[in-house]
This record gives structure tokens, sequence and C-alpha cells, in this order.
């Protein structure tokens, strides 16, 4: 899987390589601009990421907390990481009331991504960090307002 730029299409917020990752913020705002609730949960499903690459706990722990910096949260700890039985990894660093959290299906070249961070924070760009990193193919991706 090559590095690629990528943008957004449709109000799943869904975009493909070829795209700016700009487009992802754009995306987003408009899409969630006619609700606000103390918190933004961010979901998102990234296919076609490298076997090797969601096989990797150093890179996934690496990721989390790149990811959670990026969008300006502070962690209350190191990250959560454990080894899923099919060669897959689940992570999970907490912040302060909110979390970070992944799950990777090697076999199936996907990873799940849920962002849950105050309206105050860009939870976007937590997705950006997986995207850039992880390469993937497509990412679909939701964000609403919660509380």
């Amino acid at each position: 899987m090559g590095g690629g730029s990528f943008g957004w299409t449709g109000r799943t917020s869904q975009y493909h390589r070829g795209s700016t990752v700009a487009s992802v913020r754009d995306a987003l705002t408009s899409a969630n601009a006619h609700a606000r609730g103390a918190f933004t949960h961010l979901t998102a499903d990234l296919v076609g990421v490298a076997r090797s690459r969601l096989r990797d706990a150093d890179l996934l722990h690496g990721l989390l907390i790149a990811a959670a910096g990026a969008a300006g949260l502070a962690a209350t700890g190191a990250p959560l990481i454990r080894q899923r039985p099919s060669n897959g990894i689940a992570g999970v660093l907490l912040l302060d009331g909110c979390h970070v959290t992944v799950h990777s299906f090697p076999e199936r070249e996907l990873l799940l991504i849920d962002v849950l961070a105050p309206a105050a924070h860009d939870a976007r760009k937590a997705l950006d960090v997986f995207a850039r990193r992880l390469a993937p193919r497509e990412i679909r991706s939701e964000s609403r307002p919660r509380g």
C-alpha cells in the first residue's frame, strides 16, 4: 500500500486515495455544522491497510499517542494494547473523560477507530494521523455530536 492523499465524498464522510487530507476537515465540518454537543464522537473504518501494519502493536501504540496529541487531547496514562487471537490488535488510550480506540483485523485489511473528544477539540485531527501513516485505500467515517 502506497501513501496517498484523500478527499471526502458523501455525507457519511467517505474518502478515497487521490484527494486532499484537508478535505477530511471540510466535509466533517459541514456535516456537523447543524448540531453541537458537549462531545464529538467520530468513528472510522480504514479499509485496505497493509496487514503487516495492522499486526504491529508498537506502530498502533504510537499512533494512538500521536492522534491524541494532534487533536490536543491529554492522555490519562499509556495506551493499553492487546494482541487478539486472530493476530489483530485492540488498543485504547484513555483521555480525560474521553478515549481513542482501535481494533485491527489484518485478515480483512481493516482498522476500526473510535474517537470521543470534547467538542472544543478537533477529533478529525486524530483521524488524519491514522490516515497519513497507514495509507488506507478507503476511509468511511461518521462524526456526531454527543451530550
